[in-house]
């Protein structure tokens, strides 16, 4: 029985658009962070673009060439969750893409590195419902998370 590979999308923050995506790429290749729930399946990343900048204009267009190119599930990289401040439009991303393309969503890529973890904690920047539900998947344990400091 062949068990067909999961072909991941992931989109980033236009501020960290210089970003070779290495933290990202390493956690696929580990299963850490958000890709975790992959523990027991065959991935691919297949997709890799920003938002294209505040308000996520590319959010409209880039999903559906990554739906034509095999991509089921689209990570919003955790630079979302991580820069100053994490970005305001995200909820609306995890219902948008869904709705019109049919795709998963999944919160984060790698694990929240520990210097985030500790400025977004000491100036609550995840106070909200949205955004305590919305680390989770890449929040890990202290030790990985000083992995990818």
């Amino acid at each position: 029985m062949t068990v067909e590979k999961i072909k991941i999308g992931i989109i980033i923050c236009d501020r960290y658009r210089s970003c070779a995506g290495g933290k990202c790429f390493r956690a696929a290749r580990n299963k850490e962070g958000a890709f975790e729930i992959y523990m027991n399946q065959e991935i691919e990343i297949a997709a890799f673009t920003t938002c294209g900048g505040c308000p996520g204009g590319n959010i409209e267009y880039a999903p559906e060439e990554m739906k034509k190119n095999g991509v089921t599930h689209v990570h919003l990289a955790t630079g979302l969750l991580v820069g100053y401040p994490p970005c305001p439009f995200m909820e609306h991303f995890q219902r948008f893409i869904p709705e019109k393309y049919g795709m998963k969503v999944i919160l984060g890529t790698h694990p929240i590195p520990q210097k985030y973890f500790n400025t977004h904690n000491k100036l609550y920047s995840w106070n909200t419902e949205f955004l305590k539900r919305a680390i989770l998947p890449a929040l890990t344990d202290e030790q990985t998370r000083l992995k990818y400091d």
